[in-house]
């Protein structure tokens, strides 16, 4: 059965990008580190990922909400109970949380701050590159791209073979990609491997003439998608960067507690996670897998048992490279006068710090040269020391 343009633009939950091929052999004495970030799209809600513990503030307002039974992980802290893989890595000290942070934007746009997110700067649509593509591009990683979605995320963009990923002058697929694709869709035929690849040039071209929209995976890939990323971060020659998107955090109605909508995508996040440290193998010793979000949610339930647009959120962060297992955070508090603007928890950590940090431990580059370099200058706080091993 040949598949169906339509077919393909109904999944659109988890998408894949792999980058950094063709790294040189290293000298024994050298090591081969990997950086995996997980774009969480629609603003993941820190407080339900990572909820607070004993704040009648908090518990009052989310009363419909509230996660039951979380995972206690240190006095002030617990995390989602649906959170096994990331639970895992935490007992392996081998997991931490940035809480109270965010992106330094807090007019609350999906547009923008996704923009912002991605490309680390402070005013939306101003920067044509991103924040991962301009630390690729200082650390002098080749550029040669695999994707299993379209188009390629501004997060990627700054390294010339990363924008041009995918040829749109008519040549064959590279060897790679279809070696991708056969691993994640082995149920599926060479003719429809095929397909997808005549589908995706189609998207090219339509993304140059301005359509809109994005190849994507359905939900059970997930595991496919991880697995596969796990074995090509792995190899001695593999890439060094691999990009997940999960989309569906904007839960304004019906986010649910324990087995609500929300919840589902926080499992997307943690079978990516799962699936990358068991296939990872021995590399997951050399690696930081980090996502990042537009914002947070408000403390409030509102009228749908959603929530709406806030600010200051949590970032998930695992692999070898941590320091430890930790809920690292200023933690501002959550009594109305401690909110942003009397609604949000308030963001006290930089987000793109952590984002500078990871990249310093991955590329091995030194923080004030990313902070000047890729983040054009701002002053962001040096957490290679607390988060990361030297």
């Amino acid at each position: 059965m040949k598949i169906s343009r339509r077919d393909f633009l109904k999944g659109t939950a988890t998408s894949l990008f792999l980058a950094g091929f063709n790294f040189p052999v290293l000298a024994s004495t050298s090591r081969k580190k990997n950086l995996v970030v997980i774009m969480l799209r629609g603003g993941m809600d820190g407080l339900t990922a990572v909820p607070v513990i004993g704040d009648k503030n908090f518990e009052k307002r989310r009363k419909k909400i509230l996660i039951e039974n979380p995972i206690k992980l240190d006095s002030d802290f617990a995390l989602h109970p649906r959170l096994d893989g990331f639970h895992e890595c935490w007992k392996a000290n081998s997991g931490s949380i940035i809480h109270a942070t965010s992106i330094p934007y807090t007019a609350r746009s999906h547009f923008e701050g996704q923009n912002l997110m991605e490309s680390g700067g402070r005013v939306p649509y101003q920067e044509k590159t991103g924040w991962l593509g301009r630390g690729m591009k200082l650390a002098n990683l080749k550029g040669d791209g695999l994707a299993l979605s379209l188009p390629m995320p501004l997060l990627l963009r700054g390294v010339p073979k990363n924008d041009n990923f995918y040829p749109a002058d008519g040549r064959l697929p590279r060897e790679e990609t279809l070696e991708l694709l056969r691993s994640i869709y082995a149920d599926r035929s060479e003719e429809e491997l095929l397909d997808m690849m005549n589908f995706i040039k189609v998207r090219k071209n339509e993304q140059k003439m301005g359509v809109g929209g994005s190849f994507g995976s359905d939900a059970r890939n997930n595991r496919n998608l991880a697995v596969e990323a796990g074995k090509y971060l792995s190899k001695p020659n593999g890439p060094r960067v691999a990009v997940f998107e999960v989309n569906g955090f904007d839960t304004h109605a019906a986010q649910g507690g324990v087995n609500g909508t929300h919840t589902k995508c926080l499992e997307e996040m943690d079978s990516i996670i799962r699936y990358l440290k068991a296939y990872l193998e021995d590399s997951y010793k050399d690696t930081v897998i980090l996502t990042v979000t537009e914002f947070g949610r408000t403390i409030a339930q509102n009228g749908g048992n959603g929530t709406e647009h806030g600010y200051g959120t949590a970032l998930f962060m695992a692999g070898g490279l941590l320091k430890k297992s930790q809920v690292y955070s200023d933690w501002p508090g959550l009594k109305r006068k401690e909110l942003y603007q009397g609604r949000d928890l308030n963001a006290t950590i930089d987000a793109r710090s952590v984002y500078a940090s990871a990249m310093s431990t991955v590329f091995d580059l030194d923080f004030n040269r990313i902070e000047k370099e890729v983040f054009f200058g701002d002053k962001l706080q040096n957490l290679s020391d607390k988060l990361f091993k030297a």
